[in-house]
């Protein structure tokens, strides 16, 4: 017989399955960005949603765009949805009934739509939804936030800039090594000027992400 969690058997029916991601992050963050920001997101996440756990982080993921770079792990598109594909189904046979995707970086994004809907359709009968939650990334608001603030988007960065390097100064500091920049710039692997960074705008980037999330997941609760 399948053994039930006091928790579960309080009524807790959802799962956040975390995926990050082992990319360069310039010369000044260590590897590995997305799975510290995301662990800890996810877990702002479960607290502030309530009856909610969170699995593991799935920290290898699609990453080609940065392969050029030592350090990075990369998995095919194929890999990465089938690691996804059967982590839901391990939860679902636990008897989760709301399985929540929420990735932290761009390569995830698309294997995580296909699954999520892909594992919907096929478990619709048995009343278990799987859901990618793309406002996490897409939706949250923060280029323009940090635009409101007067950043140009050169500034910003597209990649271990303002946003990246301020959330790892929030989650994971020992992981930010200004001092080892020195010419800093796009032949680093990283984009954006990171001495505008700070531990505050980190909390900043991470509640909207949080509550972009928390508004998707809201919302198909209201289905």
């Amino acid at each position: 017989a399948l053994w039930r969690s006091p928790a579960q058997q309080a009524g807790y029916d959802r799962v956040i399955i975390p995926t990050g991601g082992t990319e360069q992050n310039g010369a000044h963050v260590v590897l590995g960005k997305h799975n510290y920001v995301v662990r800890y997101a996810a877990g702002e996440i479960a607290r502030q949603a309530g009856k909610m756990f969170v699995a593991p982080v799935i920290a290898y993921v699609p990453e080609e765009p940065h392969m050029n770079y030592t350090g990075t792990v990369s998995v095919s598109e194929s890999t990465f949805k089938a690691l996804l594909t059967e982590t839901a189904i391990s939860y679902k046979r636990h008897g989760f009934k709301n399985i929540y995707l929420i990735g932290d970086s761009a390569g995830n994004q698309d294997g995580q739509k296909i699954v999520a809907s892909e594992l919907t359709k096929m478990w619709a009968a048995e009343g278990v939804q799987v859901v990618h939650i793309s406002s996490y990334y897409s939706g949250n608001g923060q280029k323009e936030w940090l635009m409101q603030q007067g950043y140009s988007m050169a500034e910003i960065g597209g990649h271990a800039g303002i946003r990246d390097t301020s959330e790892m100064m929030l989650v994971h500091p020992e992981g930010v090594h200004s001092g080892f920049v020195r010419d800093f710039g796009q032949q680093s692997g990283a984009s954006g000027d990171i001495k505008k960074a700070s531990r505050e705008y980190g909390q900043k980037m991470i509640d909207l992400k949080v509550q972009a999330a928390l508004r998707q997941i809201a919302a198909t609760l209201d289905k």
